[in-house]
């Protein structure tokens, strides 16, 4: 179910999609919205939030890092960094262990490619950080942002609705 309309408190956010209890908001300013999903720890400490914005097409799972004032998506072997991004708010999501492409029928469809294939969230541990990034089921893996490359991993968590 889609539902676009402004948000009168904060002239900084615009809800742009809701379904069910998930709400993506169009982000403007550099503070993620509260109750913002937290994805993982980048290297330097700072905490990273669950995203998502178009490139070449497709509508892709990202990082946001607030400390960058940016979102990373992967893509075609590189970390691709945004300015313009969307930030998922939700209080009623948890992480559930997959693997090979697989995603637990709770799984929340965060993006899609071109084609109209679904993609979802997804993290690792990986460095002693927490990395999310996109599971691509058609290509049995999740691919992670991470050092300006796109790394894939075929254990890891995925995001999804309780």
């Amino acid at each position: 179910k889609k539902k676009y309309v402004n948000n009168e408190k904060d002239k900084s956010l615009e809800i742009i999609f809701l379904y069910e209890k998930v709400v993506f908001f169009k982000k403007k300013k550099r503070r993620p919205p509260r109750p913002g999903v937290k994805s993982g720890l980048d290297k330097d400490g700072g905490t990273m939030y669950v995203g998502r914005c178009f490139y070449e097409g497709d509508l892709l799972p990202a990082k946001v890092a607030p400390s960058h004032e940016c979102a990373y998506v992967s893509y075609g072997g590189k970390e691709i960094k945004r300015k313009e991004y969307e930030v998922l708010v939700s209080e009623s999501i948890a992480w559930k262990p997959a693997s090979g492409g697989d995603v637990p029928s709770q799984a929340i469809q965060i993006g899609y490619t071109a084609d109209g294939e679904a993609l979802y969230c997804g993290r690792v541990f990986h460095k002693g950080t927490i990395q999310p990034g996109k599971v691509h089921p058609s290509k049995g893996c999740l691919y992670v942002p991470y050092g300006k490359e796109e790394l894939s991993f075929t254990d890891y968590e995925v995001l999804i609705l309780i």
